[in-house]
């Protein structure tokens, strides 16, 4: 006798579509398109806006043909799909001569131009290290990419929230054309987060620029700012109070060693803007600016300081000393200092005691990463003060150096310390303590 039943279905063929649309959302192009042939349910849900609103596309300057079908794929999904796009992050992993960089040009051209037309959602994007600056850039080329970048922040100003051009080294004009197009069809901008750190060209004092200033003054509702310290100037912090106080909450701040910061910027304006944004947290980034005198010079009392971090980048010089900043600047910030990097190649001076004192004196340190030359029985008077709640850290994370090729003696003694303090460790703390050989 013959069965006329119906065969029994699959439960994924009553999965509801919004968790369908999460699990193609974990799929890459490649197996979207398979799982779209399944069913008309499934081709559905593959055109579904949701699962487009985010793309990242790679451009890759030495393919394998995985990677090219990759970019391939990437980039003509973008294009069939781009109505929908909400973020879009473009990369360009390591350009490597000229006609590359002409490629990207024309491609960029294209999908900017497609996305210009058929996009009315665009919420953010992100093009980081163009590096604009290097020879692979010819000056027409340079210049075509930069046009066609403008022309699309321009049509796309009154939508974009989020705009990340980190590591363009771009000139000063080139720059402020670039951010003056997201406010030129209104001449004021309403974009909240903007990420200019290293974009514009090394060696630049961006700070006394009236072009730049003119232009960030265009700018009404800022909630993260992310530059660098040749940017800062009394001028510009008196434009950030004026427009955008109301809802300013974050500036992360980057000064290296080859960029010009010997501007005064009075301790009055840090406190005015810091009046007028009280929700205003302050973020420094020092990358080989290790010296007592020129770290004074920025890192003013009036600051709203929340983290800072301190990098040598291995390198030593026996012309800056470490005490005089962990005894008389950092302390200024026990009240608000919530997270504190140290890494510092400080082989001419044990600073155990000072770090330790700082540590206890921050009452809202809860983040503490140092990788310096120390000696084990600092981890040890860490933990104490952390098992009697003398601070409230809550991530440690240590490197600490050593001078000598075998560290076993010193990893055994960690061992110890671990032991002996594992109930904390285990149950309050995010840690990881090792010993590094510098040698």
């Amino acid at each position: 006798m013959e069965d006329d039943r119906e065969p029994e279905q699959s439960s994924w063929a009553y999965l509801p579509d919004v968790c369908l649309s999460h699990v193609f959302h974990w799929l890459d192009d490649r197996d979207r398109s398979r799982a779209a042939l399944v069913c008309k349910k499934w081709s559905c849900t593959m055109h579904s806006g949701s699962l487009w609103r985010c793309r990242t596309i790679t451009f890759y300057g030495q393919p394998s043909r995985g990677r090219t079908l990759e970019f391939q794929s990437a980039l003509w999904y973008t294009k069939k799909f781009g109505k929908y796009l909400k973020h879009l992050e473009i990369k360009l992993s390591n350009p490597y001569n000229t006609p590359f960089i002409k490629k990207f040009q024309v491609i960029m051209r294209g999908l900017l131009s497609h996305l210009g037309k058929c996009n009315s959602h665009l919420e953010s994007l992100s093009i980081k290290y163009l590096e604009l600056d290097c020879l692979i850039w010819k000056n027409v080329v340079r210049a075509q990419f930069i046009k066609n970048l403008a022309a699309f922040l321009k049509r796309m100003s009154n939508r974009l929230d989020y705009l990340n051009l980190k590591g363009a080294r771009i000139t000063l004009e080139e720059g402020c054309e670039l951010l003056n197009s997201l406010s030129s069809l209104t001449n004021r901008s309403f974009i909240s987060e903007i990420n200019i750190e290293d974009f514009f060209s090394l060696h630049l004092s961006v700070y006394s620029s009236a072009l730049f200033h003119q232009t960030m003054s265009k700018f009404h509702r800022l909630t993260i700012l992310t530059f660098n310290y040749n940017c800062i100037s009394d001028e510009l912090l008196d434009i950030l109070r004026e427009h955008s106080s109301h809802s300013l909450c974050t500036l992360n701040i980057k000064c290296h060693i080859h960029d010009p910061h010997g501007q005064a910027v009075s301790g009055m304006s840090w406190a005015n803007l810091a009046k007028r944004a009280p929700k205003l947290n302050v973020n420094f980034f020092f990358e080989r600016v290790m010296k007592h005198d020129h770290l004074a010079r920025i890192l003013l009392v009036e600051i709203p300081v929340r983290s800072i971090s301190l990098r040598s980048c291995y390198f030593s010089d026996p012309d800056w000393t470490m005490r005089p900043t962990l005894t008389n600047l950092l302390p200024a910030y026990w009240h608000g200092l919530q997270k504190l990097t140290l890494e510092l190649n400080n082989d001419h001076e044990l600073l155990d005691n000072e770090l330790l004192q700082l540590i206890l004196s921050c009452k809202r340190l809860l983040f503490l990463k140092v990788w310096a030359f120390l000696s084990v029985s600092f981890m040890e008077r860490l933990l104490q003060n952390r098992a009697e709640r003398k601070c409230i850290l809550t991530t440690i994370k240590v490197r600490i150096y050593t001078a000598q090729d075998n560290s076993t003696e010193e990893e055994r003694l960690l061992a110890d310390i671990y032991r002996k303090f594992k109930y904390l460790i285990d149950s309050e703390l995010n840690y990881f303590v090792i010993t590094y050989p510098m040698v």
